[in-house]
């Protein structure tokens, strides 16, 4: 029925990712600032007193639910629109959704995820 992406990127790639997302009705999400590091462990700076290491960086997490059928759709976009090709581009996990409502009206699953204009209202092709 439903699934929640959850893509960590850099920051600097946020609003090209946003932007490609609502190009293809993506229209609700949330995202959060956030720090971490993965395999290449942080980088190393040189300042003033010497080399250091910075081992959190900071990152931005987006979150996104949506129809099983437009999953692929929403993984590609974002990873074209993410990807610089250098370590740290970032990562995207999905997760299985057991139901979703919407507070203001009651609307459960399908319903409640769905916008006007968004990517479940547009015709398919």
């Amino acid at each position: 029925m439903t699934k929640k992406i959850e893509a960590i990127i850099r920051e600097e790639k946020l609003n090209d990712v946003k932007d490609a997302l609502q190009a293809i009705g993506i229209v609700g999400m949330n995202v959060t600032e956030c720090r971490g590091h993965g395999r290449q462990g942080g980088i190393e700076l040189v300042g003033r007193s010497g080399a250091y290491k910075v081992d959190m960086l900071p990152r931005v997490q987006i979150n996104i639910v949506l129809s099983d059928h437009n999953l692929e759709q929403a993984i590609d976009t974002i990873c074209h629109a993410a990807q610089t090709g250098s370590v740290g581009d970032g990562l995207i996990f999905v997760y299985p959704v057991e139901d979703v409502v919407r507070i203001r009206t009651g609307e459960r699953g399908r319903a409640a995820l769905m916008y006007p204009g968004d990517i479940d209202t547009r015709p398919l092709g």
